[in-house]
């Protein structure tokens, strides 16, 4: 490990500011282009911040205590006008590696801090004291969180709570996840532990339902396993369009109903006079399939079992036929796509290369993409236009607040 001091060039993708040297490039997190800073060396070409000798323009003072130790935000020590930039050139950057130079990139519409509605915090027991909270950077320790300003107040003020009544769920050593989301009935909480539930472990969890008037909470063993309800006082619940639709555990959810909102106008208005059915392709819960379907019939695919179930129930009396269907593995062809006026793709980060092949060869006029992955979004944007597309703009959505993830929306037309 060797000390140098040293200028920040630019950020890197993950949010690292970037110093040129004589010996390669070097990534420093929490710096910032315009800083000289003295670093020590991590490796071949990272390295930690030791002092900050001059700050760079672009600085502005963290919102909150843990920045630096917390691993959940990486931007909290940039201005905002300087990170919504740096999410557009983000985008532009992704489209001009494509080959797509061409696209307008609109400036970034950002979500403002406190709005997050969803989150997934660590538990760890040490001893008689449970850590709570996100894993620090490039970490398995645990921050042990007292606040939170990217989460939606409601959340934020379970964190005590949850923690002081850990104790009694984990014993030395174990760890769980506690997956927390807040919809219009309150909040849902999900325990993530691989040990089976107890009976104690349940009535200490609907004691704590009851006291924090959670609206529901259950139990699966891992991530990808079934949630066991253990104690519901209402019927978790989010609203979409004029519909209340219930929330199943583990299901997708935009981060924020203020983002959500900016992502289904845009739908909505890119479908204006649009003339004929549509299909929605990763549909989830129906955030894009039910307001479209004020304007006609909706064919929704998702590979969600629980989510296209809680659709179809949502949907009665609405023209949208909701259908599980991997697209990963079985994309709709060309056959299935004819007749329709237009499409609403918004897939996992993977984006969603086999159905934009199907999508490139097909006769739909409109497609409508909705991404959370520049990378992917590129590399499908260009099947769509080798097979006779026109991307006329893209404009990002920065739903995650001091984080590098940005999400973004463009409307491609034959």
């Amino acid at each position: 490990m060797a000390e140098l001091t040293v200028t920040i060039d630019h950020l890197g993708a993950l949010g690292d500011g970037v110093a040129e040297t004589a010996n390669g490039r070097l990534h420093i997190p929490f710096t910032a282009p315009g800083d000289t800073a003295r670093v020590a060396t991590k490796g071949k070409d990272a390295a930690a911040l030791v002092e900050l000798v001059e700050p760079g323009p672009d600085r502005a003072a963290p919102s909150c205590r843990h920045f630096g130790a917390c691993g959940g935000c990486a931007l909290q020590h940039l201005r905002p006008d300087f990170t919504a930039e740096w999410k557009r050139r983000r985008v532009a950057s992704a489209l001009a590696r494509a080959g797509l130079n061409d696209v307008r990139v609109d400036q970034t519409i950002a979500i403002p801090p406190g709005t997050r509605r969803r989150a997934t915090l660590a538990a760890m027991r040490v001893g008689k004291r449970v850590l709570f909270g996100f894993a620090e950077r490039a970490s398995h320790r645990l921050a042990d969180l007292e606040e939170c300003p990217v989460l939606r107040p409601e959340l934020t003020r379970l964190i005590a709570p949850i923690r002081a009544r850990l104790p009694e769920l984990l014993t030395a050593g174990e760890s769980a996840d506690i997956a927390l989301t807040w919809t219009e009935t309150g909040a849902d909480l999900v325990l993530i532990r691989k040990r089976p539930l107890t009976l104690t472990d349940r009535e200490t969890l609907a004691a704590f339902g009851e006291a924090m008037d959670l609206a529901s909470i259950s139990w699966r063993a891992s991530v990808t396993a079934p949630a066991e309800p253990v104690a519901a006082r209402r019927t978790p619940a989010i609203r979409i369009g004029k519909a209340l639709v219930a929330f199943a555990a583990g299901s997708f959810l935009q981060p924020s109903a203020e983002g959500e909102a900016v992502l289904t106008a845009f739908v909505a208005d890119t479908l204006k006079g649009i003339a004929g059915p549509v299909a929605d392709l990763f549909s989830g819960l129906g955030t894009f399939a039910i307001p479209a379907s004020n304007a006609g019939p909706v064919s929704a695919y998702d590979a969600d079992g629980p989510a296209i179930a809680t659709l179809q129930k949502a949907a009665k009396g609405l023209p949208i036929a909701a259908h599980r269907r991997d697209l990963f593995r079985e994309p709709l062809t060309v056959g299935e796509l004819d007749g329709f006026a237009a499409a609403i793709l918004d897939p996992p980060r993977a984006g969603a290369e086999a159905q934009a092949r199907m999508l490139a060869d097909s006769a739909v006029p409109l497609i409508v993409y909705v991404s959370c992955n520049p990378v992917s979004f590129a590399r499908d944007a260009a099947i769509l236009t080798q097979g006779g597309y026109r991307l006329e703009s893209a404009t990002p959505v920065d739903q995650f607040a001091w984080s590098p993830h940005v999400e973004l929306f463009g409307a491609f037309r034959r």
